[in-house]
């Protein structure tokens, strides 16, 4: 039997060994989201590095295989790229570590390699190829009428995931049921999973609504996160954590995600890579949170300067000193004892 490598995006899905088979399909039925699996290439001295469906980071060679799902990343420090940039010959990249596969069109020299993919075919189902969308949550009756932290940033890597863990303790110690979710981004289970191991009684992401990522057109996100919202209202949470992964002015729908959750938000947490970064993105996209946090705030002499750029209170979440103050912002913000 073949053994392959699921990666974490195939994790809403049921491949079980026997339901589905490989074949070729031509270039012209492709579209988003679709499973397909690939032979890893490439130079064998460094072995690559995959999230696998339980969130495990595990390393392949080339002759590995591993099954993934066309998508598209446009990552500002690491690695872009798109599906729809695979040409006649069929080279193939892993653009993430959770299996979403393209062409890469532009690398950071900072970032680690891309993964080099051979195709091997998609995988069908009795139905035919097997794709994302067809494993996505359902729509769920209940209205979203969640009270909401909302966690954004000025870039990837400024913060966010670390954020929204801070907070999660803080609601959980005291006591209040908190569902999390990361609304935008590109897939990577890490994320989701260090929210439900802070305390989240439960956690999703945009995979669950059948994206391989967010860099879709707006209608396509708004309709896919719908069902995605009404699940977390199933729960009846005391608060909504959500983190919309990159910047809300990034590709990736974060600012359909702020608009959308706009009516239920009730605490802004901005994570920055640096003081004027904060400042950039609460004038060009008009917003001003509650807290700024992130990288942005390592030291006192960041903070200062933080809050005398923006005018907002900012803290250093690593510092055990600030758990009180971040009490007090989301206790007032949400009218919580």
């Amino acid at each position: 039997m073949t053994y392959f490598h699921f990666t974490s995006v195939t994790r809403i899905a049921d491949l079980a060994p026997g339901s589905f088979e490989i074949a070729a399909l031509e270039r012209g039925s492709w579209r988003r989201g679709q499973y397909l699996a690939a032979m890893v290439v490439g130079n064998e001295v460094l072995p690559y590095e995959i999230e696998l469906v339980d969130g495990r980071v595990s390393s392949v060679v080339p002759g590995d295989l591993i099954i993934g799902a066309l998508g598209t990343r446009a990552a500002t420090l690491e690695c872009v790229g798109d599906w729809t940039a695979i040409g006649d010959d069929l080279r193939l990249e892993a653009l993430s570590m959770a299996g979403v596969i393209g062409r890469c069109t532009s690398r950071s020299p900072f970032a680690r390699p891309v993964i080099p993919l051979e195709y091997m075919g998609h995988l069908r189902g009795t139905d035919g190829p097997l794709a994302m969308d067809q494993f996505a949550l359902s729509p769920q009756p209940q209205t979203y009428d969640v009270p909401t932290v909302l966690i954004i940033g000025t870039s990837m890597d400024a913060g966010k995931t670390f954020a929204a863990q801070r907070v999660i303790r803080s609601l959980n110690k005291r006591g209040h049921r908190v569902v999390a979710s990361k609304l935008t981004g590109v897939g990577r289970y890490r994320d989701v999973l260090s929210m439900r191991d802070a305390g989240a009684e439960q956690v999703f992401d945009f995979c669950d609504a059948g994206l391989p990522s967010t860099v879709v057109p707006t209608q396509e996100y708004e309709r896919a996160l719908e069902p995605l919202l009404s699940s977390i209202a199933a729960l009846e949470p005391d608060v909504s954590v959500v983190e919309a992964g990159a910047s809300p002015l990034e590709p990736y729908n974060g600012d359909a995600c702020v608009r959308r959750l706009q009516p239920h938000t009730r605490c802004v947490i901005l994570c920055a890579t640096d003081p004027y970064a904060a400042q950039g993105v609460m004038s060009a996209f008009g917003v001003t949170p509650d807290l700024i946090a992130g990288k942005a705030t390592s030291t006192q002499a960041a903070v200062t300067l933080v809050e005398r750029l923006t005018g907002v209170k900012a803290l250093n979440l690593l510092d055990p000193d600030a758990k009180p103050e971040l009490w007090k912002i989301l206790s007032g913000a949400l009218s919580l004892s």
